[in-house]
């Protein structure tokens, strides 16, 4: 795989990708321009070669929402069909050559996902501590940042990244593991390695929130009185899309379901025969939910089902080791999964099994603990003998801590990419069809162990355990944004 030269300054490279503006030639000529299809990858044979073993109904459905109109493209005999540069599109457009009058959803991606958010970073914040949780609202407005020295930070997007919430959590108990926003965004919950998440108030009018003295952080109990004492701790929490109730996966092996109007915990299943450390809703119902956890499975539960306590709709097999994390793509079928076998897994629920094989896990001869070591060379070719996955992603690391990964968002990219965080420091952008790498990121000094893509712009937030929260665009005027001050310079590759 070729990177390009350490030595590159970003404003150069931004420049050289802002010329593929106005250089049509570049793309008509399918010599390929920074991102999928690129002749830098040497992925022309190797992306047609994977292509082939996705399967063949999500890689229908990327190119629908990620693919401009057909009236755009033209076939060339003998040849491939051609890649669309952006300046016949929008002569297309002045022309109503498509009969529309305007960009479909499927066209403004296919112009919005050429720019992936590489040109920075710029510096967003500074901690002196370790950032374990980064994530923007639904709309994008807000954004919120937890770090492991008990500070929550919420930053208005809008405001030039002003601090809107400065949190100090209360009861803290090793690191906050997890942070949900309420639909509305008027309620923050957080999450420790122990049974109590606390809810905070977004909206009340104080920037500074210290618990119990500025303000009240109520305390939801998620352990009962059959527990018999027994502390366990909280590795992932979301909210339902009703903002009614949260489900949360715990260091107990369960899943839990806490009913926020009756202030109890409405429903406990133990889900995993290990940590589970992610649990999230499959759409915007919030009847499927999903599950990962350190025996190596992904889960599917149906709350319309959830009378067979303990028992899941199904589970898919596939990861050698534990998943870290899990994200949908919203649409009820498809999911990826982080795994401690350093591997980001495509799934489809349609393709779960009723029950894991009897001998789902594949036998090795050796000790290892990914908090603290690299994980085998010998391992690193094995594959699961009943792996149901779609697709596997390979390239970043998954060690020492929950490194999370995302599907890039909808609006912008037609969910063409999914993107992680990585142990070597970095942020990884993989094209979802090809598995060839997009881009990746190189800014910090210590694991990455979250990101996330602004739902509209070119905007990428990285945060990492040497304390920084910097951001990544792609503006086109070259120039940093105003709500950035301070310009952060490191190498960083680009493929």
């Amino acid at each position: 795989m070729f990177s390009g030269p350490t030595d590159f300054d970003s404003d150069e490279m931004g420049y050289a990708m802002s010329r593929l503006e106005i250089e049509s030639d570049l793309c008509d000529a399918g010599k390929g321009y920074f991102g999928v299809g690129s002749s830098t990858t040497g992925g022309s044979h190797r992306s047609s070669e994977r292509l082939a073993d996705l399967d063949h109904e999500i890689s229908q459905v990327t190119k629908l929402k990620s693919c401009p109109h057909q009236q755009f493209s033209r076939q060339v005999p003998g040849r491939h069909q051609l890649p669309v540069s952006t300046v016949k599109m929008l002569a297309g457009r002045e022309s109503n050559f498509s009969g529309r009058g305007r960009f479909s959803s499927a066209d403004r991606c296919h112009i919005l996902s050429r720019y992936l958010p590489v040109k920075g970073p710029w510096l967003v914040d500074q901690m002196d501590s370790r950032a374990y949780v980064s994530q923007f609202s639904t709309d994008g407005s807000l954004f919120i940042a937890g770090f492991q020295g008990s500070r929550i930070r919420i930053y208005n997007v809008e405001k030039g990244w002003k601090v809107q919430k400065d949190i100090l959590a209360k009861s803290l108990r090793w690191t906050v593991t997890d942070t949900s926003l309420s639909p509305d965004q008027r309620n923050l919950v957080y999450a420790s390695m122990s049974p109590i998440v606390h809810i905070v108030d977004v909206g009340s009018g104080t920037t500074e929130s210290h618990a119990n003295v500025t303000e009240i952080h109520d305390g939801l109990d998620f352990s009962s009185d059959e527990d018999g004492g027994y502390s366990f701790g909280i590795f992932s929490v979301k909210f339902s899309m009703d903002g009614r109730e949260l489900v949360a996966g715990s260091s107990d092996d369960s899943i839990y379901v806490y009913d926020l109007e009756a202030n109890r915990v409405s429903l406990r299943t133990v889900a995993h025969t290990s940590d589970v450390n992610t649990v999230c809703f499959a759409d915007e119902s919030g009847n499927l939910i999903l599950s990962g956890g350190d025996d190596n499975l992904c889960k599917v539960w149906d709350r319309r089902c959830f009378i067979g306590r303990d028992k899941p709709a199904g589970v898919l097999v596939g990861h050698l080791e534990g998943v870290t994390f899990i994200d949908s793509r919203g649409d009820g079928r498809y999911f990826i999964s982080n795994g401690k076998d350093q591997t980001i897994k495509l799934w489809d629920i349609r393709k779960m099994s009723s029950t894991a094989p009897a001998r789902h896990e594949v036998h090795r001869n050796y000790e290892w603990d990914y908090r603290w070591m690299d994980y085998p060379s010998e391992s690193r070719d094995l594959k699961h003998p009943h792996d149901q996955s779609v697709s596997t992603y390979k390239g970043h690391s998954v060690l020492r801590t929950l490194i999370r990964c995302y599907f890039s968002p909808a609006h912008s990219t037609g969910q063409k990419y999914i993107y992680t965080g990585s142990n070597d420091s970095s942020v990884y952008i993989y094209d979802l069809e090809t598995g060839d790498k997009a881009a990746v990121l190189k800014h910090h000094s210590s694991p990455v162990r979250d990101c996330n893509w602004h739902p509209h712009y070119p905007t990428l937030i990285s945060s990492s355990w040497d304390g920084d929260l910097v951001k990544w665009e792609f503006p086109g005027s070259g120039e940093a944004p105003i709500m950035s001050k301070k310009r952060v310079r490191r190498r960083h590759f680009y493929y």
